[in-house]
């Protein structure tokens, strides 16, 4: 049945909505951990001593649901909820016109989790677009902000956020009348697919920018004190909340990675083989494609400028190998200690066993310096990253503590060289290793990998990568286990988008219950498994080159 909402009900209910997108976006992703760590918590006795399952998807379909009242629970660390009274945080099934209408004794329990699922997407768009409108009027539009900088400035830090922001609004409109023609919503994903394959590079521009939009509002900051006093009494009115403009300036990145995410929560949900889920997996494409675009323009901006900088400050022993490429970025660098003569007793107790090397990681190239006086690094080797082995070297005493093997098998001379490297510490040995020789680690690649139980942790404490082989975290983040370290650090795979690298363990929590870790395999399973590569190839081939001409 049709059941109509009007239209001023509906735009009533929009702009009653109290959060602004940081607090919306906060409150959603701590509910959504508290609910996995509920589930979790449901750990069945006969669970608790039984080996990991190896089952594969097809045969963890028919498993039972899990008891809804388990004998044991485990205690769990509490999370205080964003509370503000005067935030309409509604739920789709609260709504008066849900209530009234019966419709909720007619759908069945996973059609009202779809059309949470859905309204979800609708109003966090809202609460993003009313948090982008304060950006702009309240501090791009600004007349004594205009005043105090520049326009090649001002430019520099809002970007083309007016283009964002009309396209938001277009957006949400498309939505809004959605809605208004049945409560019952039909589908969302058809109009996300039509903007994000065809509005939605505002986005790769303004992220594109960020490098420099970062760098530009740091400058400000320290060299305008009339910028500083500005902005800080700005952020003090209430209607900031309490927000910095640095989490304002940052919404469009975030938005468009949750949105991704927001349809992997439909798609999860919608009926398999169905006509909605073609169109949640088509806007899924499309959306991990702009995501994709952004994280490349951020990279590129990024990693020119650092090549540049790396260049400049070595100085060459050797044959001078170009460190400038389109086609090159920074993997890792940093200082280890080089064991120096042969392993004797005599050796061992000399304070010169060890002697400084810095080694500079590049995704095709490996290049050993020593660091020299004026902020400069003389470079002594070089190989090819794809002719790189490293060996373990078992337990030998506190001396030969977290050391390791690296082969060169073609080195800048044109012969095999072998170098005997400690680390500071266990993480950061098998973080270089793990960097050096990536194929050794060849049983985690394959896809198949996540068909099988796999340790798995989610993200309560947001993470910044501190170095290129870490991995940013953000709130209720999955991720597979792939190695871990005695002092305190996770290599692991993030399973909505793949991305691999470290992080602190105590930014994560175990997932300790079977059931749900195979539940999470399966909905990324269903997410990917569909994809056609040579379809989606083509696709993105299509879309970047009208991007680019754009």
């Amino acid at each position: 049945m049709i059941h109509p909402i009007p239209t001023d009900s509906w735009r009533n209910l929009i702009e009653q909505i109290g959060l602004l997108y940081q607090e919306y976006r906060d409150k959603s992703t701590l509910q959504e951990i508290e609910t996995r760590r509920q589930q979790d918590a449901e750990i069945h006795t006969n669970d608790l001593g039984s080996p990991a399952s190896e089952e594969t998807l097809e045969e963890e379909e028919e498993e039972e649901e899990l008891p809804a009242s388990p004998p044991e629970r485990k205690a769990l660390p509490q999370i205080c909820l964003l509370s503000n009274p005067h935030s309409r945080f509604n739920l789709w099934q609260d709504l008066p016109e849900i209530q009234s209408s019966g419709v909720l004794d007619i759908l069945q329990p996973e059609e009202v989790k779809l059309q949470e699922a859905m309204f979800e997407l609708v109003t966090s768009e809202a609460s993003y677009y009313k948090s982008l409108s304060l950006l702009v009027s309240h501090f791009m539009e600004n007349e004594r902000l205009k005043k105090l900088l520049h326009p090649s400035e001002a430019h520099t830090l809002f970007s083309n956020v007016l283009d964002v922001l009309a396209v938001s609004e277009r957006f949400l409109l498309e939505l809004e009348r959605r809605l208004e023609e049945n409560i019952v919503i039909s589908d969302v994903c058809d109009i996300v697919y039509h903007y994000a394959a065809n509005h939605f590079s505002v986005y790769i521009t303004y992220v594109s920018n960020q490098t420099y939009q970062e760098r530009t509002y740091k400058q400000l900051l320290q060299e305008k004190a009339a910028f500083r006093e500005l902005i800080t009494q700005l952020e003090l009115d209430p209607k900031c909340r309490g927000l910095p403009l640095s989490s304002f300036l940052i919404l469009p990145f975030q938005r468009v990675t949750r949105l991704k995410l927001l349809v992997q929560n439909i798609l999860k949900r919608v009926e398999e083989r169905s006509e909605r889920e073609c169109t949640a997996l088509e806007a899924h494409r499309e959306l991990e494609l702009v995501v994709k675009a952004c994280n490349e323009g951020v990279r590129k901006m990024s990693r020119t400028e650092q090549m540049i900088s790396i260049q400049k400050k070595m100085e060459f022993k050797i044959k001078s190998v170009p460190i400038i490429s389109h086609s090159r970025w920074l993997l890792k660098q940093g200082e280890l200690q080089q064991m120096s003569g042969p392993r004797t007793s005599r050796t061992l107790r000399t304070k010169k066993l060890f002697q400084e090397v810095y080694l500079f990681l590049f995704n095709d190239l490996l290049v050993i310096c020593r660091q020299i006086p004026g902020d400069k690094y003389q470079v002594f080797d070089s190989a090819p990253r794809g002719l790189l082995r490293v060996e373990e070297l078992e337990d030998q005493g506190q001396t030969l503590a977290n050391v390791f093997i690296l082969r060169l098998l073609e080195n800048a001379d044109d012969r095999e060289a072998t170098y005997m490297l400690k680390a500071s510490s266990q993480s950061e040995m098998k973080r270089w290793m793990t960097s050096l020789a990536p194929n050794r680690r060849t049983k985690f690649v394959s896809f198949t990998s996540r068909l099988l139980d796999c340790p798995q942790v989610q993200c309560v404490h947001p993470y910044v990568a501190q170095q290129p082989d870490e991995l940013t975290l953000e709130l209720a983040d999955i991720l597979n286990i792939l190695d871990k370290t005695e002092d305190g650090w996770i290599f692991g795979e993030r399973l909505h988008d793949q991305e691999r690298g470290w992080f602190p363990s105590s930014t994560a929590e175990e997932i300790l219950n079977p059931k749900i870790r195979s539940q999470n395999l399966k909905e990324c399973f269903r997410v990917h498994k569909m994809d056609d590569p040579q379809r989606s190839q083509n696709k993105d081939r299509r879309k970047l080159g009208s991007r680019n001409r754009q």
